[in-house]
């Protein structure tokens, strides 16, 4: 008796097409930007630079679940989601509080201002889209 191999639901069908571009785009705005303030000059701004590498992270892992799909990688995306927005908001509010402790920005100060808002857009929108996903993405 053979074992039959389920595919993973896809997620990235209508909507989520389009969050997988716009986390891609910030796969690598954040990445490259993080790796070269931290080949360039770490010693300024260390902070900065480590939420931006973090951030860049964040969004890989996003995207590799959307595009992995099922279950699993829905609920992981989830959780993610909302870890990217709790540190969006927690890194805007601390930019504007206390601007000192941030000699150079961040791909999440000020909630993403230098990215036309969109890291504070974006998990709101994956959000949305997830739980509207759940139980109904297609193989």
């Amino acid at each position: 008796m053979t074992a039959v191999e389920e595919k993973p639901a896809r997620l990235i069908s209508g909507p989520g097409m389009l969050l997988v571009w716009f986390y891609g785009v910030m796969v690598v705005g954040a990445v490259s930007r993080s790796a070269y303030q931290i080949a360039t000059g770490f010693d300024r701004a260390p902070l900065a630079y480590s939420l931006s590498a973090v951030a860049g992270v964040v969004y890989g892992f996003i995207t590799y679940t959307l595009i992995r799909g099922g279950e699993t990688a829905r609920r992981a995306a989830l959780v993610c989601c909302a870890a990217e927005l709790a540190g969006v908001l927690v890194v805007g509010t601390w930019t504007l509080a206390d601007s000192s402790a941030f000699p150079d920005a961040t791909v999440w100060s000020d909630y993403g201002m230098g990215y036309v808002f969109i890291p504070v857009l974006l998990p709101l929108s994956a959000l949305y889209w997830l739980r509207r996903s759940r139980g109904r993405v297609t193989p």
